[in-house]
């Protein structure tokens, strides 16, 4: 028996040795050369030191860069599949295929009129930047009876062209009620917005949507909101904006405005739609601005603070 044992580990032991001189032989022999041929393959048992390396920033990177921080200068509401374009910020919701929020930094140079902008020449176009599962296309929209409406106003990016001709992509917008609020109450409350720059050197605006519960015949509340197209886009029951003017002396001075995705009167007044932001936050999950803290704002929604 003890023979029979010894001969097994002179086997085992001999085989083992032969393994691992064939190991070293194929090494040398082709994973070398290999190496040789592709020398950004990794050698086993040995540790190659990192070649210092300094990434290249093109001017144009740099000023997208500068532009970001400047947008979002206040805090960003949440971090989910956030999108950067050259002159707007978004957070996507591929659930919903809507944006969870977008933001945007107004000045009086931004929202001047430019003759080289024209609106005429942009299109509505998918944001390839999503992934095809999380996209809304345009057939979405077609016989739906919702407007594709804009969250970054086209109307507020008029420096360049290239600005106005992203505020198109679908990634932007948000099915809305046509008549009596897109093209109407809505772009009255975008024009108020730019309005704003009359009066103060920055502003910043983050509009979104909201799916607000409502009160059924059963006396429980819940959340109920259509879905278009094959792609099942969310119709939202309301809108909001967030808004913060800043003053030439630094003060800082925020409204905040929802309004029902739903045909609204001319003549109601928009401080009827003004609700306290606090109120906002929690039905969206979001937080405004928040590297300002609300003791910091000189005024919220009229009223010092």
């Amino acid at each position: 028996m003890a023979r029979l044992m010894f001969k097994k580990f002179i086997f085992t032991s001999g085989f083992g040795v032969s393994c691992f001189c064939g190991g070293i032989y194929f090494q040398r022999k082709f994973i070398t050369n290999d190496i040789q041929k592709y020398p950004a393959l990794p050698i086993f048992g040995t540790v190659s030191a990192a070649t210092p390396f300094t990434p290249q920033i093109s001017d144009t990177k740099t000023s997208m860069a500068n532009r970001i921080s400047q947008i979002m200068k206040y805090g960003f509401p949440s971090l989910d599949n956030v999108r950067s374009f050259e002159d707007y910020v978004l957070s996507y919701d591929r659930r919903n295929k809507v944006a969870h929020w977008v933001f945007e930094h107004l000045t009086p140079e931004t929202v001047k009129r430019n003759s080289d902008v024209d609106r005429s020449k942009c299109e509505f176009k998918p944001d390839e930047s999503i992934h095809p599962f999380f996209r809304s296309q345009n057939s979405d929209y077609k016989g739906s009876g919702y407007d594709r409406g804009h969250l970054a106003a086209a109307g507020n990016h008029k420096a360049h062209q290239k600005h106005v001709e992203e505020t198109f992509f679908l990634s932007n917008i948000a099915p809305q009620v046509a008549v009596g609020f897109n093209r109407d109450y809505w772009n009255s409350l975008e024009k108020y917005v730019r309005k704003m720059t009359k009066v103060y050197k920055n502003v910043y605006c983050c509009t979104g949507p909201l799916y607000l519960p409502k009160k059924g015949s059963d006396g429980k509340n819940y959340v109920n909101y259509e879905v278009i197209g094959k792609n099942f886009v969310a119709v939202p029951t309301h809108f909001y904006k967030v808004i913060v003017g800043e003053t030439d002396n630094g003060q800082l001075h925020m409204e905040s405005y929802c309004l029902p995705n739903a045909p609204i009167s001319s003549d109601t007044p928009l401080t009827s739609f003004m609700v306290p932001p606090e109120s906002i936050e929690r039905a969206s999950g979001l937080l405004f601005f928040d590297n300002v803290s609300r003791g910091k704002l000189h005024k919220i929604n009229g009223k010092s603070n």
